[in-house]
């Protein structure tokens, strides 16, 4: 009989202790994580255009996230005929950056701290926001790793340069990100109506080394040939924003936008990438707990996170 790890120990069941993500073990010292993947929170929601929230998205998803907490067994997905997560996956919460009220540059930078020492731990970093312009310090973390490709799934394009002279709002980490040397190139898919920028930022993002592709252009596409987009033996990380998704299922979020993805949508994408790439950074983002009063957003953050740290290290497994 297999040994899972049910028969000792306490039950801890989903709704008991504390809520970290996946109510896996909490490091407080930066300087001692020991672990192929670290979850770090990111509660600013400064760069907002309209809703603001999404600093309750840390919050919201590692609660939602005890739901999956399965303890040594790991999750066994009959389809694929393997086990995500097994316990010798070492996933430890390191708890949230330092968030100065008011203050973009230097809550960007105790975030861009947190990254670092996730990286310099040889850890795989997991940042929940927050909004979008978190991502702008995670990829200023990156600077010493070599070259990246970026995955955005998102409804908005995030490509403004500048506007009224902020840079480093949530409409602008696409087009940062755009700018290191190190980024090599960025896919983003799910863009799609009434988006956060004009005409120009398409030109600019094309130019500057985009594929763009809306929800109708990858639903025709499909998983495997939308995946395939992304240049072979790319080191990627992956930003998702929950509005990426349609709000039928994504409400909690300060800026839905109807007509987005549903969860195997984007689930299948992540999968074949993980297949094909070595994924090296994730954020999620724009979770904001308070306009979804029935959880189900938070819920999908969540999964959608352990699923995909499932692919990647099942991946990896696998050699």
């Amino acid at each position: 009989m297999t040994t899972h790890g049910y028969e000792a120990g306490r039950l801890d069941l989903p709704f008991v202790g504390i809520s970290t993500f996946g109510k896996r073990p909490y490091v407080a010292d930066w300087t001692a994580i020991e672990a192929d993947a670290a979850i770090l929170g990111a509660p600013f929601d400064f760069g907002t255009q309209w809703r603001a929230g999404a600093r309750f998205g840390p919050r919201g998803v590692r609660e939602a996230s005890t739901l999956f907490s399965f303890g040594h067994a790991g999750a066994y997905d009959h389809e694929d005929d393997a086990t995500y997560l097994p316990g010798d996956v070492r996933i430890v919460d390191i708890g949230d950056a330092d968030i100065v009220h008011t203050d973009t540059m230097k809550s960007h930078a105790n975030i861009e701290a947190g990254v670092r020492a996730i990286l310099e731990a040889g850890a795989l970093p997991v940042v929940i926001g927050g909004d979008h312009s978190v991502n702008i310090p995670c990829i200023n973390a990156f600077d010493d790793q070599g070259d990246i490709h970026i995955l955005q799934i998102d409804a908005h394009l995030d490509f403004v340069d500048e506007r009224h002279g902020v840079r480093f709002g949530h409409g602008n980490p696409m087009r940062r990100a755009a700018e290191k040397a190190y980024v090599a190139g960025l896919t983003q898919i799910g863009i799609r109506n009434v988006s956060s920028t004009a005409k120009e930022g398409y030109e600019d993002a094309r130019a500057m080394g985009s594929d763009i592709l809306s929800v109708r252009q990858v639903r025709k596409l499909g998983p495997e040939a939308t995946a395939a987009r992304l240049p072979k033996g790319a080191r990627v990380y992956i930003t998702l924003d929950i509005d990426a998704f349609c709000p039928s299922i994504a409400p909690g979020t300060g800026t839905p936008s109807h007509g987005g993805f549903l969860y195997y949508d984007v689930l299948e994408i992540l999968q074949q990438v993980a297949q094909e790439h070595e994924v090296v950074g994730i954020d999620l983002v724009e979770v904001a707990p308070d306009y979804d009063p029935t959880g189900g957003t938070s819920i999908l953050a969540a999964q959608v996170l352990l699923n995909l740290l499932g692919f990647i290290f099942h991946a990896r497994a696998q050699g």
